[in-house]
């Protein structure tokens, strides 16, 4: 019995240290000042869409273009007859490159042809989607977005006709063409330069 009765009042000697312990524990952290935790919230920015629409048409494609056709085949690697397909094509066939209006009577986010010069312009000059954002007004998501939207839809529509097998036809096309440019009997060639490094440390040896 006097076992029992030493072995109780142990357990309670425990319970009543570890309640303390447990107090003191919960008193320190109501004391202490919690900073209230950052709010990341997103940044709108005024882009001004439509300055970026007029701004490019004004450039290319208007009456009396800044740039000449010559300047658009150079900087684009394409016509600007073959481009204003594709963005036609694009525009009718994909509800994405389809430019409507909002409740506003305003014409929604950016045009097609915004979209699809976005993706140009990266595939043409390798650059990032965030460095088309000052002259087409597009955030580097939506540029993102316009360029895996832009393959695809190349890809769907005009890959019958243009992505696959050359016929006969169009080897003996492309045989003319090397001919009359000076090279007879070739279909297509890899350009490759040779650079010279002159501080290679094979060639010092």
């Amino acid at each position: 019995m006097s076992n029992w009765s030493s072995d109780q009042e142990v357990d309670e000697m425990v319970e009543e240290e570890v309640d303390s312990i447990v107090e003191e524990i919960q008193y320190n952290y109501t004391q202490k000042e919690v900073p209230p935790a950052q709010i990341f919230g997103r940044v709108h920015i005024n882009r001004d869409r439509e300055e970026g629409h007029n701004r490019l048409w004004n450039d290319y494609f208007g009456e009396n273009p800044t740039y000449t056709p010559a300047m658009f085949r150079h900087r684009f690697r394409m016509n600007k007859p073959l481009f204003e397909r594709i963005v036609s094509t694009i525009e009718n066939g994909v509800p994405y490159f389809r430019q409507r209006r909002d409740a506003t009577r305003r014409l929604g986010l950016f045009s097609a042809l915004q979209k699809c010069m976005a993706a140009i312009r990266m595939m043409a000059y390798g650059c990032s989607a965030y460095a088309v954002d000052e002259y087409l007004r597009l955030a580097e998501t939506t540029a993102h977005k316009c360029l895996e939207k832009f393959v695809d839809e190349v890809i769907y529509l005009f890959g019958d006709e243009y992505l696959r097998r050359p016929t006969a036809e169009d080897l003996q096309r492309l045989l003319n063409i090397g001919e009359h440019r000076g090279f007879p009997r070739m279909v297509r060639s890899i350009d490759c330069m040779h650079w010279e490094w002159k501080n290679c440390p094979t060639a010092w040896k």
